[in-house]
């Protein structure tokens, strides 16, 4: 897989948790703020649309999202 594919795969990733929880990128703003991770929603947007960002902020994302577990093979 070249590097734009596990971006790509990634991204999904992340996408799919927020979609599963029903939250929208708005609400991923307020989360990420109430455990102190200030974002704005465009740069939420283009990070997920580049599928550039850094592990730190899919940890972030997902911990503010309460998700406890992943299953990376289904992506």
């Amino acid at each position: 897989m070249s590097e734009t594919d596990w971006e790509n795969r990634v991204s999904n990733l992340l996408k799919a948790e927020l979609k599963r929880k029903g939250i929208t990128y708005s609400q991923l703003v307020e989360k990420l703020a109430e455990i102190g991770v200030e974002e704005k929603e465009a740069n939420i947007k283009n990070k997920l649309s580049r599928g550039k960002f850094s592990a730190v902020f899919l940890l972030q994302s997902l911990s503010a999202i309460g998700c406890e577990s992943l299953r990376v093979s289904d992506f």
